[in-house]
């Protein structure tokens, strides 16, 4: 067994995770441009927790398509 590293790999990995960050925080932004509130300011200030757990459950989807699309 040859023990080496597959740079290729790392590369096709590293790029992947970056192209999937870069998609997340688009879909986010436009979600909060959508919705009439500052979501971030309704979460924290607010301590509004369903919308907490809806935009949670927003992040996870998105995530899980992305992370298919890539695979």
């Amino acid at each position: 067994m040859e023990n080496y590293i597959h740079i290729k790999a790392i590369i096709a990995s590293v790029t992947f995770s970056i192209i999937g960050t870069v998609l997340l925080l688009l879909m986010f932004w436009i979600v909060e441009k959508l919705t009439p509130e500052n979501l971030w300011k309704e979460i924290l200030v607010n301590q509004n927790k369903a919308l907490a757990i809806v935009i949670g459950a927003f992040v996870l989807a998105i995530g899980i398509i992305i992370a298919s699309a890539i695979h």
